[in-house]
């Protein structure tokens, strides 16, 4: 299985308002809360492997059915140190992926490839308009500082909850409630944007309206439908 266990299909670059969301269905949006990954920042796991490992093996590690490569990166995002994760992989999968898998922890900074095209300004163009704009990722205690110092779009942000330090991660909804407690805003009034489907699903159940993110200029227009003053695309 590539990629993360308990994905989910859903339609993507549209605003969800299912179950708890429901009832926001057609509020105005006064807040919009952005995951990091994929969405703000470009995580390739992949890229950091490049130097020492084949396309082939890398699309193995990729397999998590294989290797466990994102039950040991939850593991982080969960709050659990590097040293674990890596010793769970080695007592559960072995070689090499307890390898590889270590040379990724070591070379996380060349998994961060660019920031993604329009997020920086998009924040900004919100900011203007004002709208609340927020932060929710996963990531590990030990390798968020690597993000923070790259990219200054993080900075941006009004505040922001990142998954390790405190010990939850999406898709639980413990997480969704800390963040909204944690920003002083009301689930009704915002919107999240997340790259996984099982995340836009879990913060339709907490009341949060969402958006599973593909595309950029996708994003920008179904903001723009939804009533936000921002420049529109030319």
């Amino acid at each position: 299985m590539i990629g993360w266990p308990g994905e989910v299909e859903v339609p993507t670059d549209v605003i969800l308002a299912d179950d708890q969301a429901e009832s926001a269905k057609g509020r105005p949006i006064r807040q919009v809360i952005f995951d990091f990954g994929n969405v703000l920042i470009y995580w390739k796991p992949e890229a950091a492997m490049v130097s020492r490992y084949s396309p082939e093996v890398i699309r193995d590690m990729l397999d998590n059915d294989k290797s466990g490569f994102f039950d040991a990166n939850n593991m982080m995002d969960g709050g659990e140190p590097c040293a674990q994760a890596q010793d769970w992989v080695q007592e559960h999968y072995g070689a090499p992926w307890d390898e590889m898998f270590t040379y990724y922890c070591e070379n996380f900074v060349d998994s961060l490839t660019g920031p993604v095209p329009g997020a920086r300004v998009l924040v900004k163009d919100l900011k203007a308009a004002g709208v609340g704009v927020w932060g929710l990722s996963n990531w590990g205690t030990e390798l968020f500082p690597y993000a923070w110092e790259q990219y200054p779009i993080l900075h941006e942000l009004d505040d922001l909850v990142v998954s390790g330090p405190i010990h939850m991660r999406k898709p639980h909804p413990d997480i969704y409630l800390h963040a909204l407690e944690q920003f002083g805003i009301r689930a009704e009034d915002a919107l999240f944007v997340d790259d996984k489907g099982m995340n836009v699903v879990a913060a339709n159940k907490v009341g949060i309206r969402s958006v599973c993110f593909t595309d950029p200029y996708k994003l920008r227009n179904l903001l723009i439908e939804s009533g936000l003053d921002i420049p529109r695309i030319r």
